[in-house]
């Protein structure tokens, strides 16, 4: 097969446009988990038992269960219980709950590596339980969680093309599209991987430059 640079021309502004709607709902779907994410992890340091085991097996269920069978759950099982939802909606949704359950682990994690000399100091003096949260305990550990969750806004882009599964028109449904009319593969599936190539790697980047910056060890 030989590569056909006028046919590359023709397709890149909708793999292009596939792409920003990879883009958005990678963004708003990292918005999700990392809110979301953060309301597990302080349900489940609730004194509440109950609530403390309720939430930790739907989290556990979540992240056992694959992202690809949660978005035809979403997508193709709500409808029938009155929550009917755009193919771009339920993927977001999906794409944000399912890895809110990691990023709740990982708040876990930095919350827990927080020195107890800092809980102690705030006890003694005598701060509210919100400015304990707010000024003391919460900024420390964010700080912490900055690489691994940079690590998942990756993973979560490079798990986008399964929303072509609810008929998403993001980057891969494209090329599929483009390729489908024209019966020539190579080109839009090569710039597939290119573009995802693109994106990430400067993420990464930016990523590690952030660790650097604000991460603590």
């Amino acid at each position: 097969m030989d590569w056909d640079w006028s046919y590359t021309g023709d397709i890149l502004p909708d793999l292009l446009k596939g792409l920003r709607y990879t883009v958005v709902a990678t963004l708003v779907g990292y918005v999700i988990a990392v809110v979301l994410g953060m309301v597990w992890a302080l349900l489940r340091r609730t004194p509440f038992r109950i609530v403390n085991e309720a939430v930790r097996w739907v989290t556990e269920f979540i992240r056992s269960t694959p992202l690809l069978v949660q978005l035809f759950f979403i997508y193709n099982v709500l409808p029938a219980w009155g929550f009917k939802l755009s193919s771009l909606a339920a993927g977001i949704i999906g794409l944000g709950v399912h890895y809110s359950t990691y990023t709740a682990e990982v708040y876990r994690a930095g919350i827990a590596d927080v020195p107890k000399g800092q809980w102690e100091a705030a006890t003694a003096l005598n701060l509210p339980t919100s400015r304990v949260w707010l000024d003391v305990i919460l900024p420390q550990a964010f700080r912490r969680t900055i690489p691994t969750l940079g690590n998942y806004l990756i993973a979560m882009f490079k798990d986008s093309p399964l929303l072509l599964a609810i008929n998403v028109a993001e980057l891969l449904g494209a090329a599929f599209k483009v390729g489908s009319d024209s019966l020539k593969f190579l080109e839009p599936i090569t710039l597939v991987g290119l573009l995802f190539v693109a994106v990430s790697v400067p993420s990464s980047i930016m990523i590690r430059r952030l660790e650097r910056r604000y991460a603590t060890n």
